[in-house]
């Protein structure tokens, strides 16, 4: 039986967290019904809330530092900070999120598989 993929590396190319090479996502976040390599059922996966709750705790430490850092050494209109930060926080949320998922769906797959003794 081949080593299970590393945690980083499922995660951050959203893989399979079995074989490591099938594509995790049917679209944006849709995660598949089984992986298309090694035929894992990945139905019983249910991440929940957990990522997104993550992503919005990060992204509200990271964002507001920037506004303020960008405020205090730049002090632009008000407008520019209402067209700035908008599109840099969906950038930054949908660039994470696919990857915290895929950690989330590795993680549950493993704790799964040490309960069954797989």
């Amino acid at each position: 039986m081949p080593a299970a993929p590393s945690l980083i590396s499922v995660a951050l190319r959203c893989r399979c967290p079995r074989c490591g090479d099938g594509n995790l996502y049917r679209g944006l976040l849709t995660v598949r019904e089984t992986c298309p390599v090694c035929g894992l059922d990945l139905r019983e996966s249910d991440t929940g809330d957990g990522p997104a709750v993550l992503v919005m705790f990060f992204l509200c430490i990271v964002i507001i530092g920037a506004a303020i850092g960008v405020e205090i050494r730049f002090a632009p209109p008000l407008w520019v900070h209402a067209v700035l930060w908008p599109p840099i926080t969906l950038g930054l949320a949908l660039l994470i999120m696919r990857p915290a998922k895929a950690a989330m769906v590795a993680l549950q797959f493993r704790t799964r598989s040490s309960e069954m003794g797989l």
